[in-house]
């Protein structure tokens, strides 16, 4: 299969279909004008004859997805909002790096537990948002790199 020569195809430029496919994808989200369809005949335009099925099928994928309704706006409860605040407080929280630790900590704890009372499709955002405070945590902890000093020098 792969040692035969394969005829001459046109080269696919899926750089220039990726730019045109976001413009495309952003001109059907913010005009109300756009004639889906039209987007979408441009869109197969830039996709050869001859072009290979895998970059026909994706392509193709894509454009057709184009005409579907947009996801409906999350609206987020006050859960996720209390989540977000305890989450900015403890990325703002100062101290030696056994107190940021400690508030880090209690964060994430708190967080958890507002997920467990939370929908079931807002649950994952809300723990998402641990993920954040565990990385700073575990940068404390065990620094990627030399932590400076209070004098400015590395240490």
């Amino acid at each position: 299969m792969y040692d035969q020569i394969e005829e001459e195809r046109m080269p696919f430029d899926v750089e220039r279909f990726n730019l045109a496919y976001l413009r495309a994808q952003d001109k059907i989200r913010h005009d109300p004008e756009a004639a889906v369809a039209d987007v979408q005949g441009g869109l197969r335009a830039l996709v050869p004859a001859d072009t290979s099925e895998h970059d026909r099928t994706w392509t193709m994928a894509l454009i057709e997805e184009l005409a579907d309704p947009p996801e409906p706006a999350l609206h987020w409860s006050a859960l996720y909002y209390e989540a977000g605040r305890i989450s900015a407080d403890a990325y703002r929280s100062g101290g030696s790096a056994a107190e940021q630790i400690a508030v880090l900590e209690e964060a994430r704890r708190q967080i958890w537990a507002i997920a467990d009372r939370a929908s079931k499709d807002e649950a994952p955002h809300i723990r998402a948002m641990t993920r954040t405070l565990e990385h700073l945590e575990n940068d404390l902890r065990d620094p990627a790199w030399p932590l400076e000093d209070s004098t400015g020098n590395g240490g």
